[in-house]
């Protein structure tokens, strides 16, 4: 037998350490409560899509016939642009801070000039 193996015995025990994690996170409260809220998160940013298209083609018709921005519509482009973003931050876990409607007040509609 070669001294590169490990014992069968040792062997055994660092799966096992390494299995005990991954059983920990399975069985973990927050994880599941993570997953929870990105499959809701899921579903506000395909709204969110939604009132967005309205919201872009309404704009476009707006300069289309008057020539000029409404800037109401840019207003809520922007705050609902916001509002996907910090969607997406929590999902990828580059923020713990739930979106609205769990967490944060909804994004404000500062746009630039």
């Amino acid at each position: 037998m070669s001294d590169t193996n490990p014992p069968a015995d040792d062997a055994f025990v660092e799966e096992e350490s390494t299995a005990k994690p991954i059983e920990k996170n399975l069985k973990s409260r927050a994880t599941w409560t993570r997953f929870l809220f990105i499959a809701i998160c899921f579903i506000q940013i395909w709204l969110a899509s939604m009132v967005g298209t309205v919201v872009i083609v309404l704009g476009f018709l707006m300069v289309l016939f008057t020539g000029e921005v409404n800037r109401d519509l840019r207003g809520i482009g922007q705050s609902i642009a916001s509002y996907v973003y910090e969607n997406v931050r929590y999902m990828s876990f580059n923020s713990d801070d739930k979106p609205f409607p769990f967490g944060s007040p909804w994004p404000s509609a500062e746009t630039d000039d």
